[in-house]
């Protein structure tokens, strides 16, 4: 099947990941731009976690300020001064600034939530699917929990710019795109309010 060079830049334009990957996708969805999105984000993903070792050595501060009352900064490392210094990069980092200015989170993953905090909410949940299923109460007590700790857990907010995708699908396709791993290495938030 011979895939056009306009389905091609469709599909890079909506995940900014490479041409060659693009029509790789395509020829593997038999066309379907859809499916080649899919296919694409689990690649992303896989991209990701092979990359999880390497070292970070480079990055970009992303700043954002909302009407001088709410402002935050992010700073977004990668791999090499080559990827921090792309535009591209630079704008991902003020995204999440602007993210983290939006939302507040407390926590950048999971794994820093203390176990205090998974205690406390823990006991409440618990409260909650007691009248449940014994079958289904531990299935129910994860859900809630994810639910409840999501808006707390950058990593797991959806973006505000595009709800269909989270923090972590963002990095995932960064380092697809970059070829490098792309993290979120700290963030502050700042506030009049």
């Amino acid at each position: 099947m011979e895939i056009s060079t306009a389905v091609i830049k469709e599909l890079r334009d909506k995940t900014g990941v490479s041409v060659m990957q693009c029509k790789k996708a395509l020829e593997e969805a038999a066309g379907d731009v859809a499916q080649a999105e899919v296919i694409l984000k689990k690649r992303s993903a896989a991209s990701a976690e092979k990359k999880a070792d390497r070292e970070l050595g480079a990055g970009a501060i992303g700043s954002y300020m909302h009407e001088g009352a709410v402002g935050a900064m992010v700073l977004l490392s990668c791999e090499t001064d080559f990827v921090a210094k792309n535009p591209d990069f630079v704008t991902l980092a003020r995204d999440i600034a602007m993210q983290v200015a939006a939302t507040n989170p407390l926590y950048t993953s999971t794994d820093e939530v203390p176990a205090d905090a998974k205690d406390a909410a823990t006991a409440v949940f618990e409260k909650e699917v007691a009248d449940k299923p014994a079958d289904m109460q531990a299935k129910i007590l994860e859900g809630k929990l994810a639910s409840y700790f999501r808006d707390q857990v950058l990593l797991e907010q959806p973006f505000i710019k595009d709800e269909s995708k989270t923090i972590r699908q963002l990095l995932n396709e960064a380092t697809q795109k970059f070829g490098e791993r792309v993290e979120v290495s700290s963030f502050a938030r700042l506030s009049t309010r």
